[in-house]
């Protein structure tokens, strides 16, 4: 999983302009787009324009309003998340701008890494690299580790940081980025337990999605210091926990590509321990190789899919509600509501489906 684009949904659109959501994140949505358009301004500095394609056009801070941000709001909503919590943690203005750089960086890491493990291509970069995917992937992991360098060096020349903490940042990202690594490396070739389900959410999705999000609190949590750190210490679990519910819906959306690679899934760990005789003997199936057709979750699996959903809105309700009690403006009221969100748009209709089961 990675910190992938979210609010596709018309619905989801409606819902960011009705409860005034895109206007409350205007200020963290241009800090964000400064970060990109500056990394983006690294990578030329890093090397050759042949292996460059036209940098892509960030909106200038002037035009982050309304729905004519919507699309990059789509792509970086918890960066710019993360950026608006921190604000409201008391984290002063000329670090915050900082942190948005070096969270994209870490997106673009994860976002490079899932694409070996996933066989896949999604790049952050304007990079230019032919036909290898793989490749294209490798090179952004090799310039998002000198990006965050830069970054950082940056916060060391302006006196924000010492040599010594940047050198811890970077320590501290790289430990859950391996845990979070090691996770999915258990998984090449596929898993043969099924663990319970509160099991698995305590063992893989805590890590898989729960520690991703924290990796955005690393740095400040290294770098900030007294009743700052304290609160963004505070905050860190219970973004984790966000993070937690993201990865459980991640599972619905993601259900038949797991069951075809036997990797974890909480929705086959629901089925497996506490589905009905017809749902365990429709993923049977699955599992000896039957193809899943459009629609199987919704068809086959529909009661313990709702039993999963419940648990992701568990996760994001404790979520907010603890972030509410830190002083974060988000509306406590619309956990349910981001849980429906923060899928992409081909898990739009299945949330739909399972919601009103």
């Amino acid at each position: 999983m990675t910190l992938s684009p979210v609010f596709r949904s018309v619905a989801a659109v409606q819902l960011l302009e009705e409860e005034g959501i895109m206007e409350r994140l205007a200020p963290a949505l241009a800090s964000q787009a400064r970060a990109v358009r500056r990394i983006h301004e690294d990578l030329g500095a890093l090397i050759d324009p042949s292996f460059l394609d036209a940098m892509p056009e960030i909106p200038e801070d002037g035009r982050m309003e309304g729905l004519a941000s919507l699309p990059f709001l789509q792509e970086y909503f918890f960066l710019v998340l993360f950026r608006s919590l921190f604000e409201s943690l008391g984290i002063p203005a000329s670090r915050l701008d900082a942190y948005a750089e070096v969270n994209f960086c870490v997106k673009g890491t994860i976002t490079a890494a899932d694409n070996i493990f996933d066989e896949q291509a999604k790049s952050l970069l304007p990079l230019r690299t032919g036909k290898g995917a793989r490749f294209l992937s490798i090179l952004q992991l090799m310039c998002f580790e000198r990006l965050i360098r830069r970054a950082l060096d940056r916060m060391i020349e302006a006196g924000e940081a010492t040599p010594e903490g940047g050198d811890e940042v970077l320590k501290g990202l790289l430990d859950l980025m391996s845990m979070i690594g090691r996770l999915e490396g258990s998984e090449e070739g596929g898993v043969d337990e099924v663990p319970h389900p509160e099991a698995m959410i305590e063992r893989v999705h805590r890590v898989r999605g729960g520690a991703l999000f924290a990796l955005a609190f690393v740095p400040p949590a290294v770098l900030e210091t007294g009743e700052v750190r304290d609160r963004v210490l505070a905050a860190e679990p219970a973004v984790a926990r966000l993070g937690t519910a993201f990865q459980i819906v991640d599972d619905l959306t993601d259900f038949e590509f797991d069951v075809g690679r036997r990797s974890h899934n909480l929705l086959v760990a629901q089925v497996h321990h506490h589905g009905s005789p017809t749902e365990k003997a429709a993923l049977a199936e699955l599992q000896a190789g039957a193809a899943a057709e459009p629609g199987v979750v919704e068809a086959r699996f529909r009661d313990s899919a709702r039993a999963v959903l419940e648990r992701a809105y568990a996760e994001a309700r404790a979520s907010f509600h603890d972030l509410a009690a830190l002083g974060f403006w988000f509306p406590e009221k619309l956990a349910e509501e981001v849980v429906h969100a923060i899928v992409g748009l081909e898990g739009v209709r299945r949330m739909e489906e399972i919601a009103r089961s």
